[in-house]
């Protein structure tokens, strides 16, 4: 597949399975001001907002996200692995995407749509192929550390960039009558559907993941779903060997 026929996305996303959604009043407890919601996406006070958490405290305020997603944050934050760049988390298992500021402080979650096979690995020379011949088995998000920054699609929208090379990008989802099933379920095993990019509702994107990019570059950090956090992230199984014990 060449950049020019981008694993582009084929599904729709579903409202109200972002994990904000499921604990709307714990976060409304951290902000002040008000909460947007539309399709799924939960979009916090921007960095000016009065009460913010502690910076070193990433999953105090994404108290809605996963356990593993809120502690991989938090080890974000501690470790200065970010190096005070925007970051992303992207949670293949529970179909989340969860965007931070540069201090920790969660700016956004949406549900997500992945790749439809299950996979921490992309086939070498991915990137270079024609969609046509990329079988289904090979159509995973590959998990792991990316420095990410915003970029054109053919001179198209825009669209962040997580890996070039293997045309691994984050983009708006494309919304068709045929996608309205996938918009509406409640399950998260229908989000794994496109070619391995990772799709958002265009509302997150353009209120949430474009402003964190705008004239900057960040982290992506992929989790993984076959393979340990450790495995992945060697710093992480550092850190988290040295943590004391209680």
């Amino acid at each position: 597949m060449s950049h020019r026929s981008l694993r582009a996305n084929r599904t729709g996303i579903k409202p109200g399975t972002a994990a904000g959604a499921r604990n709307m009043s714990a976060l409304a407890k951290t902000a002040r001001g008000s909460l947007i919601v539309c399709l799924g996406v939960v979009a916090l006070p921007s960095a000016s907002s009065a009460g913010a958490p502690a910076p070193d405290r990433a999953a105090s305020s994404a108290k809605h996200a996963s356990a593993h997603a809120g502690l991989f944050a938090d080890w974000v934050i501690a470790s200065g692995d970010s190096r005070g760049l925007p970051f992303v988390i992207v949670d293949k298992m529970n179909a989340e995407v969860l965007v931070f500021y540069p201090d920790g402080r969660l700016r956004g979650a949406a549900p997500a749509l992945l790749g439809l096979a299950i996979g921490d690995d992309s086939v070498p020379g991915i990137g270079q192929r024609k969609l046509s011949s990329i079988t289904l088995k090979e159509r995973t998000t590959p998990a792991g550390r990316f420095v990410a920054s915003l970029g054109n699609n053919l001179g198209k929208k825009n669209i962040l960039w997580v890996d070039y090379d293997s045309a691994l990008s984050l983009h708006r989802v494309i919304t068709t009558k045929s996608r309205e099933h996938r918009l509406a379920t409640a399950s998260i095993l229908d989000n794994r559907i496109s070619y391995g990019c990772i799709n958002v509702p265009a509302k997150f994107f353009d209120t949430v993941v474009e402003p964190s990019f705008t004239g900057t570059r960040g982290i992506v950090y992929i989790l993984p779903e076959t393979r340990s956090i450790q495995a992945v992230f060697p710093a992480y199984a550092v850190d988290e060997q040295m943590r004391p014990s209680n």
